[in-house]
């Protein structure tokens, strides 16, 4: 999972370097939290306007996680 999310962040920012996806243990629900963090710089290329990319990211990866029976959620810190 952290690689599909790195590959859609890597196409969306300038300073690739600076990728940084950190995974949480999963909950009590077996929720996993996977945390993205850009340059300042690069954040308004992830987030978008009105934060369309940053919803489209997170459809991506919940409905690639439900395929494999997992369950998460993406935040952009």
């Amino acid at each position: 999972m952290e690689q599909l999310i790195a590959e859609i962040v890597k196409g969306l920012v300038e300073d690739k370097e600076n990728i940084n996806i950190t995974k949480a243990e999963p909950d009590d629900e077996g929720v996993v939290v996977y945390h993205i963090s850009v340059s300042p710089d690069d954040m308004g290329r992830v987030i978008g306007k009105q934060g369309r990319i940053a919803k489209a990211i997170r459809t991506v990866v919940r409905s690639a996680a439900s395929r494999t029976g997992e369950k998460a959620v993406v935040e952009i810190d």
